[in-house]
């Protein structure tokens, strides 16, 4: 079985549709196999997007990947600035 990629606002529809059905008396077990996720991606998604409203997650999925692009940059940087230092140094 593949696996699949939802969108931020698949996911944050399918915690909204659990909401509702399980609101509406059915068993949480039940109604993760008629939206089929498993266990496991329910509470994975619940603890990241939990709460959240569509536009939300989809900034917070925004900010994600831009931290991870300057968090690139600076490590790159990093090393730019300790090989200028020991150039400078003398110790090449």
């Amino acid at each position: 079985m593949g696996k699949k990629k939802y969108s931020v606002e698949n996911i944050v529809s399918k915690l909204r549709e659990v909401e509702v059905l399980t609101g509406s008396g059915q068993p949480l077990k039940e109604v993760l196999r008629q939206i089929s996720i498993s266990d496991a991606t329910y509470y994975k998604w619940r603890k990241e997007y939990g709460g959240l409203k569509v536009d939300q997650a989809k900034r917070y999925k925004e900010l994600e990947v831009e931290n991870q692009r300057l968090r690139k940059v600076v490590a790159d940087l990093t090393i730019d600035n300790s090989i200028l230092k020991e150039v400078t140094r003398g110790n090449y």
